[in-house]
């Protein structure tokens, strides 16, 4: 339970009415009750705020809360932004604190395994030879932590995460159920060229190539996760060939996507759901990636870049360009593209009565 009070001061926000109510969650303002915050951050969610029973409410600035029939309010200048202070302070968490400070007894340590003082390891979890994992850190059930794996402070571990051997991860990480770390990259070589090599030198002609087995390219790097990072439901990050796959600080990955060996990813990107980027990607600081975003591998995409969602990136991206389409151009040539491709009908028909009468 939090006063309005408190939840103000944790958000550096305004607060008018009586700031000594006290609020146990958030909730749509039509579901919400006399002990909830109601989420009517713009004059459209407010109007449902009569359907509920809610004294308080965070709404915009300049609201006249009083006639909508609250006892407080909290004014957010920038609604999504207060929004993420009021999740994070009413998050009820995943209840890992139930197994109490330290190894739970299903759980497997190995012996020169370090473990801060504080860290919670859960049920049926193991943490592999010499995996280091700093203070304030959870790790939850059934994960496996591997050797030598380095975990900076405060990680937060959801239920089925791996982190495969020598990984190093920095402060505050967060890795939703089933994120994996550390697999080997997908690399695979034929004894002689393949039909696939002569395909991109030719692009599209196979030559005289013959059917081959494929060799395996084992993965010696490992992987480097900076601070700050957040992983999705069933993403993955593949181990380096020689050198390691690295996730910039303050990166988050959605859910389902993959990035590939080597891949080095800068600070302060979203890689939505879906994305596959290949191997060996240079992808610059804060770049975002929309949803099914694809990559070839070993592009270059610079600082900035913004791709919509489906967009398939088969040569490099300069810094700032937005980019959209199947392959990747300029937004607005995307869009010109599409206009002109809806008018291909019309312009078929033209052309036929265009012949028809130039024949008579």
């Amino acid at each position: 339970m939090f006063t309005v009070r408190e939840i103000a001061a944790s958000l550096g926000a305004e607060a008018e009415g009586d700031l000594d109510l006290t609020i146990s969650r958030a909730a749509e303002p039509q579901d919400a009750g006399p002990d909830d915050l109601a989420m009517a951050m713009a004059p459209k969610y407010a109007e449902n705020l009569s359907d509920g029973s809610a004294r308080v409410a965070l709404v915009w600035e300049g609201a006249d809360w009083q006639s909508m029939g609250l006892k407080a309010a909290i004014f957010a200048p920038r609604p999504r932004l207060a929004m993420g202070g009021v999740t994070r302070l009413l998050d009820p968490g995943q209840g890992f604190d139930d197994f109490g400070i330290g190894v739970h007894p299903s759980a497997v340590v190995h012996p020169e395994a370090e473990l801060a003082a504080d860290v919670i390891v859960g049920p049926m979890s193991v943490v592999a030879r010499g995996a280091k994992i700093a203070s304030g850190s959870v790790i939850g059930p059934q994960c496996y932590i591997g050797a030598d794996v380095v975990i900076g402070e405060g990680a937060q571990l959801r239920e089925g995460v791996t982190i495969g051997a020598r990984a190093t991860i920095g402060a505050r990480f967060r890795a939703q159920p089933g994120a994996r770390v550390g697999g080997d990259g997908f690399s695979y070589v034929t004894p002689e060229v393949s039909g696939v090599e002569t395909a991109r030198k030719t692009m599209g002609d196979q030559g005289e190539s013959k059917a081959q087995s494929w060799l395996r390219i084992h993965s010696l790097g490992a992987v480097e996760i900076g601070d700050d990072v957040e992983l999705g439901m069933n993403s993955t990050v593949d181990n380096g060939t020689i050198r390691n796959t690295v996730i910039g600080d303050g990166s988050k990955l959605d859910n389902l996507v993959h990035v590939g060996h080597n891949t080095r990813v800068g600070r302060d990107c979203l890689l939505c759901g879906q994305t596959g980027i290949s191997g060996s990607v240079e992808i610059g600081n804060n770049v975002v990636l929309g949803g099914q975003t694809g990559v070839a591998d070993n592009l270059f995409i610079g600082d900035g870049v913004i791709a919509g969602g489906g967009t398939k990136i088969l040569s490099n991206v300069p810094a700032g360009r937005v980019v959209m389409g199947y392959p990747a151009v300029k937004m607005e040539t995307h869009t010109e593209m599409y206009k002109a491709q809806r008018r291909l009908g019309r312009l078929m028909r033209d052309i036929d009565a265009l012949k028809k009468a130039v024949f008579k």
